[in-house]
């Protein structure tokens, strides 16, 4: 499904010179592996339609399918003014399945910041409402070499019933060379009504797609 999302995407973006790279990152934990790949384009070079996919998938080391989570989020939004603008699209989960979802969203983008901010409600039978957040700073060190640091969290949770779905907080440290970013991570994970802690600490390499 990871690969077919993948190349619709690339068909319906390719009209976009230049492209902006995708970054794909694996983080190797002490208690399992986790995935991410972030597609972020605009449909052409001056549209204010863009798209935005983050997809994720957690696997644990002792072969437990059903401790493996796969996250999708799909969305084409409009942006109308200083990075603010709405969005629509699809949320699929291993908890929850498939849900259109609809809402607000923020961008901004610059050489040393990239911050993400969107607020999804989902138009489910829980009526489920989401906050994600991804923000990254990168300074430059020296003509070569910069710092990397990533902030990335979620809330979900059921405005019907006022239960507890899912959140995590993710932060990354490191430094970047070129198309290559590695360092150390930790991957911080509340699951279900009972917010049933999971923690993953390790060490991350990131490459960025052209």
């Amino acid at each position: 499904m990871i690969v077919l999302v993948f190349l619709m995407l690339q068909t319906i973006v390719q009209a976009q010179s230049p492209k902006p790279k995708i970054p794909t990152e694996l983080l190797v934990g002490n208690k399992n592996l986790y995935f991410q790949m972030v597609v972020k384009r605009s449909f052409t070079p001056t549209s204010k339609f863009r798209l935005f996919v983050l997809t994720n998938y957690t696997a644990n080391y002792e072969a437990r399918t059903e401790d493996n989570r796969l996250n999708i989020i799909n969305q084409v939004s409009y942006t109308y003014k200083k990075g603010f603008g709405v969005m629509a699209g699809a949320d699929i989960n291993s908890f929850k399945g498939f849900s259109p979802i609809i809402g607000p969203q923020h961008n901004f983008v610059s050489k040393k910041i990239l911050a993400v901010t969107v607020a999804s409600f989902f138009l489910n039978e829980h009526r489920d409402f989401k906050i994600l957040g991804l923000y990254e700073y990168k300074p430059p060190i020296n003509e070569k070499w910069s710092f990397y640091s990533r902030l990335q969290f979620v809330h979900n949770r059921s405005l019907r019933s006022d239960i507890h779905n899912k959140s995590y907080i993710y932060l990354r440290a490191g430094i970047k060379t070129k198309s290559t970013i590695f360092g150390v991570g930790t991957n911080l994970d509340w699951n279900g009504p009972n917010q049933i802690f999971q923690d993953n600490y390790g060490v991350f390499v990131r490459y960025e797609l052209n």
